[in-house]
């Protein structure tokens, strides 16, 4: 679900209202600017095959999947139909490859809707989710934030969110839970658009490499 306007208009003057650093820091960045995916399946498979490797080769990979499913769209039926070997030779290594199959899995035997997912409660998507191999909470709430537009998700463990907190808040390190959550405790409940801010804020600082717009990868 796409946010709107009105959705937007309202997080904003929230987070002015409530928190000096991030009124100044939505002066600095700008408009608000994420549009969620549309394609939930394929952005989970998109979230397995970056694990643990850079941006660069995961879209790499990514290209090359997409295009062993090809013509046809990057559904869990076609996946699964692709053969290992093939999907290897793409790039996936066999424990990513156990990853996708699961995922297809619970797609196809409907343990895994995602159609319908986005009527369950913030909690609910986490623990649907979670239940697929290679799924954990991060990628769940990155799936709530980038696929589902939910508006108040905070990814505490988030290394960039965490990074950015350090530095927009002038703290000595990297904040832990508690601290994370108590800075947070100002958005609510509007912590995915700040959130938003936050990884933008990076831009500030180098060059901007990926589109803000859309999920990373």
């Amino acid at each position: 679900m796409a946010f709107s306007r009105q959705q937007i208009d309202d997080a904003l003057d929230h987070l002015r209202a409530r928190d000096p650093v991030m009124r100044a820091l939505i002066r600095q960045v700008g408009p608000f600017r994420l549009r969620p995916e549309r394609d939930r399946f394929w952005m989970l498979v998109r979230s397995i095959l970056s694990q643990q490797i850079s941006t660069k080769a995961a879209r790499s990979i990514r290209s090359r999947v997409e295009a062993l499913v090809a013509p046809e769209i990057p559904s869990a039926e076609n996946l699964i139909r692709i053969e290992d070997d093939r999907l290897r030779e793409a790039g996936v290594s066999p424990q990513k490859l156990r990853y996708l199959r699961d995922l297809c899995e619970h797609v196809l035997d409907s343990r895994l809707q995602l159609r319908q997912i986005g009527r369950l409660s913030d909690e609910q998507v986490v623990e649907s989710l979670v239940r697929v191999k290679g799924i954990g909470r991060w990628t769940a709430q990155m799936f709530l934030m980038f696929a589902l537009g939910r508006l108040d998700v905070f990814p505490h463990d988030d290394h960039g969110i965490r990074t950015a907190l350090r530095n927009l808040y002038n703290l000595d390190n990297l904040p832990d839970k508690a601290t994370s959550l108590q800075i947070a405790e100002l958005w609510r409940p509007y912590a995915t658009v700040a959130c938003w801010y936050c990884w933008r804020s990076t831009d500030l600082e180098q060059p901007q490499q990926t589109d803000a717009t859309r999920y990373p990868v």
